[in-house]
């Protein structure tokens, strides 16, 4: 039976490793404050590429330094003492963001060893590439790694899976299925045509959606 996907695309935190979002969104209570509060003031608008300072941090155009005395300033004029570079540094001091999945791990070696073009798409920070990318075999999973730091654009742009998809070799959307914990960056990616399954906290739901595209 002839392939109807041609490519499988990974996103990282969220999908290899837990979310981001959920830790941010755990420390609510211990800061006094809603969780969901605690992920817009550090993320901001996830769902859309915007000029907040991680968006901006994530497209490569201010240090990891800059970005925090920025998200800091912002929500010390709201009344919020909050330092979110110390929060996330917490998550790997902790154990939390070193965790790998190892079920996801295992599919996604699986896929490309079945002969699947791979890539990750990673909104990522230049200063972290070196501490994610030596948790796991990157090269078992993915042949090339499309980081919103190097590269200046950010999901959910579509650029970015635009680039990906050329980057492979010109795969249409269509032929593509991509994975990633942000229901933003899915519906960027659905909006091009491609399969996209949304990872939760228990990514094997995700994982059952992904063997059903890939056997259809």
């Amino acid at each position: 039976m002839s392939r109807t996907v041609d490519a499988v695309l990974w996103d990282v935190g969220g999908v290899f490793m837990p979310s981001p979002f959920s830790h941010m969104r755990s420390l609510g209570p211990e800061l006094g404050m809603d969780g969901d509060r605690v992920v817009e003031l550090v993320f901001g608008p996830y769902h859309e590429d915007t000029d907040h300072p991680w968006h901006q941090l994530e497209r490569g155009e201010l240090t990891f330094e800059d970005c925090n005395a920025a998200l800091t300033a912002a929500a010390a004029a709201e009344g919020v003492t909050l330092d979110p570079i110390a929060l996330l540094m917490r998550m790997g001091e902790g154990g939390t963001a070193r965790i790998v999945r190892e079920n996801v791990l295992a599919a996604a070696q699986r896929v490309k060893a079945d002969g699947y073009r791979t890539a990750i798409i990673t909104n990522n920070i230049r200063e972290f590439r070196e501490g994610w990318g030596s948790l796991f075999d990157v090269e078992s999973v993915a042949e090339l790694v499309i980081d919103s730091s190097e590269v200046g654009v950010r999901k959910p742009d579509p650029a970015i899976f635009r680039l990906a998809l050329e980057r492979l070799g010109g795969i249409a959307p269509e032929r593509a299925v991509f994975l990633d914990d942000a229901a933003g960056n899915i519906a960027g990616a659905a909006a091009l045509g491609i399969h996209a399954i949304l990872v939760e906290d228990d990514p094997e739901g995700a994982l059952a959606e992904l063997d059903a595209a890939l056997a259809g």
